[in-house]
């Protein structure tokens, strides 16, 4: 379980997010929903402790990422915007690297990247130097790595962005395994194709503030809209607007 109150990160005058509050529940898919600019990627850097808020606080099942980051980093799987990878090791090498970081026995480490290789369609390229990857490749590594130690949490920074048709299909299955076995995964995305087929709850944000959080359904009945596209487009238009959602 994912939580925050009061969120708050400004850089110079400009606040990025601005008294943000979200919940993401065990055995749900999250989706984090907001134009450019909007403060996703700094939300989420902060819950996974890249960035340091300047006030508010932050929970990851309980684990304060304020006063014990650590704790909190060993209970989530990140995949950032644009993760990068050794380019010299191989997808295998990448993912049992960090199995080493997160302190999994030699054995436990190898059996979960055979496991998580096996579960993302990696054998073709498992044993091929990274940096001769393509993006679709790119990603299930990095997400590969970010599952390795078995996290409760999940948080993806736009993990579609790039990806084939195939990639997307095999990262939406995984998803939904992982929500059935209980995990919380939390997610941004610009594309609204994946947030429908994939959310159970979404949370809405503009200019660094939470607009609604709600299940899909209930935010289309909130803004009067037949689709989530119509939906976001609406909620967002009027709150940029200055009205009330």
């Amino acid at each position: 379980m994912i939580e925050a109150r009061g969120l708050l990160k400004r850089f110079g005058r400009v606040a990025a997010v601005d008294g943000l509050a979200l919940h993401a529940a065990d055995g749900r898919i999250t989706g984090l929903l907001g134009p450019n600019g909007a403060g996703k990627s700094t939300t989420l850097r902060m819950l996974y402790t890249v960035l340091r808020p300047d006030a508010g606080e932050a929970w990851i099942d309980g684990a304060s990422i304020l006063r014990d980051p650590l704790e909190a980093r060993r209970r989530m799987g990140v995949l950032p915007h644009g993760a990068g990878l050794y380019p010299n090791l191989t997808a295998r090498e990448n993912i049992e690297y960090f199995g080493t970081l997160h302190g999994l026995a030699r054995a436990v480490r190898r059996g979960r990247t055979a496991e998580l290789i096996r579960r993302l369609e990696m054998d073709s390229f498992a044993d091929r130097p990274a940096r001769e990857f393509s993006q679709g490749q790119r990603v299930k590594t990095s997400l590969a790595r970010a599952l390795v130690h078995q996290p409760r949490n999940v948080l993806l920074d736009e993990p579609t962005n790039g990806l084939d048709v195939m990639a997307v299909r095999t990262l939406r299955r995984l998803l939904s395994e992982l929500r059935s076995e209980g995990h919380c995964i939390l997610f941004s995305s610009h594309i609204m194709q994946e947030v429908a087929a994939l959310c159970d709850e979404l949370i809405v944000i503009a200019a660094g503030k939470v607009i609604i959080q709600a299940a899909p359904e209930a935010l289309k009945a909130h803004a009067g809209a037949q689709t989530l596209e119509e939906a976001f487009v609406r909620l967002v238009e009027r709150e940029q607007a200055g009205a009330e959602p």
